[in-house]
């Protein structure tokens, strides 16, 4: 698995999930006050968790604002109900978020790269055996 670290408003947010097979960036319920968050919006859409059941969201915030290693990002999350996930993670990032970010693997050197225009962040997946 690979975290990253991010900003939320004012707050660093340790152990980001980066996961490219989910295709929504999710916060879970709990976590929205911790950040103090904006109200989110109603949910127009059901998701297909892994284990192929249904669940409805809470709600999405979108346009949010996140910095990932004082790189500038706006994103969409959707809000999940604490047990509805299985995973010590309070936010992932999906698809959505990997594509805005540029996030490219390096399969030589064992890194993903994030980008924004001239700005980039490597960070390391695992130990090169060389």
């Amino acid at each position: 698995m690979v975290v990253i670290q991010v900003q939320v408003g004012k707050s660093i947010v340790k152990d980001v999930l980066l996961d490219g097979g989910v295709s929504v960036n999710i916060i879970i319920e709990n976590f929205i006050t911790k950040l103090g968050l904006p109200k989110p919006r109603l949910v127009p859409y059901h998701l297909r968790m892994v284990d192929q059941n249904m669940t409805r969201p809470l709600r999405i915030i979108k346009n949010l604002k996140i910095h990932i290693h004082d790189i500038p990002y706006i994103a969409t999350f959707t809000i999940l109900k604490n047990n509805v996930v299985d995973f010590n993670y309070f936010m992932l990032f999906g698809r959505p978020c990997l594509r805005d970010a540029k996030v490219t693997h390096d399969w030589g050197k064992n890194v993903i790269i994030v980008q924004r225009m001239e700005q980039s962040e490597q960070y390391q997946l695992f130990r090169n055996w060389e």
